[in-house]
């Protein structure tokens, strides 16, 4: 199976073509912009499919990065998959941010229980645990940073993700979380296919209406 890969969810536009039955990523593109996903994500593919020497249409599968992350790049990679999804006539598979980390970590530490943590600002975290296994304990969530800390205090397993220094000791993280490419193919080759993928936000956008522009209610 040939699944396209795309990420939008943090700092980073990247695409990645991975065969699932070599294991191998055939072809994949990465670009730290921080901002300005939807302006690059089209020709990063193009380039992805390019390196591959894979045609499009012979993809069989698309695997994104839902989130939680970027409210604006989330929305970017979610569509353009449900895009290609719709055009081709191929499932669309979603693979969360948090997963993608513990997915990162446990490759160079096998079989340790990992907590991701990512930092939401204002002043909450979204974290989801994970066992030895790879089996989500529980689903993703947000949560204030008391509350996180109680969860890791009571977690039997590696810390991990920019959200991680306000629960152990430690410095913030001075660039935003990254999700690899090559772990989003890999993951949403073995996803199951269901609905198709949507944003996972866990909280409402950081926008604040100005006050003195409010139009008021009748």
């Amino acid at each position: 199976m040939i699944v396209l890969a795309l990420d939008t969810a943090g700092v980073d536009c990247a695409a990645a073509v991975y065969d699932s039955g070599t294991g191998s990523v055939l072809g994949e593109v990465t670009e730290t912009i921080g901002r300005g996903h939807a302006e690059l994500l089209m020709a990063i593919i193009d380039r992805a499919l390019a390196k591959a020497g894979v045609a499009l249409q012979s993809v069989d599968r698309i695997a994104v990065s839902i989130g939680p992350g970027s409210f604006t790049g989330i929305r970017v990679g979610v569509a353009a998959a449900r895009g290609f999804s719709l055009s081709l006539g191929i499932p669309a598979v979603g693979v969360t941010t948090l997963e993608v980390l513990a997915a990162g970590h446990r490759q160079a530490n096998p079989g340790r229980p990992v907590l991701a943590a990512m930092d939401a600002k204002r002043g909450e975290v979204y974290l989801q645990r994970f066992d030895g296994d790879r089996r989500a304990l529980g689903e993703p969530q947000a949560a204030i940073v008391e509350d996180a800390k109680a969860i890791a205090a009571a977690f039997d397993g590696d810390i991990i993700g920019s959200g991680a220094y306000f629960l152990k000791d430690g410095s913030p993280q001075q660039v935003g979380d990254r999700f690899p490419i090559g772990i989003i193919a890999r993951l949403g080759a073995d996803a199951a296919v269901g609905e198709k993928p949507k944003p996972l936000y866990l909280r409402g956008p950081d926008v604040r209406p100005q006050a003195g522009f409010a139009v008021a209610r009748i």
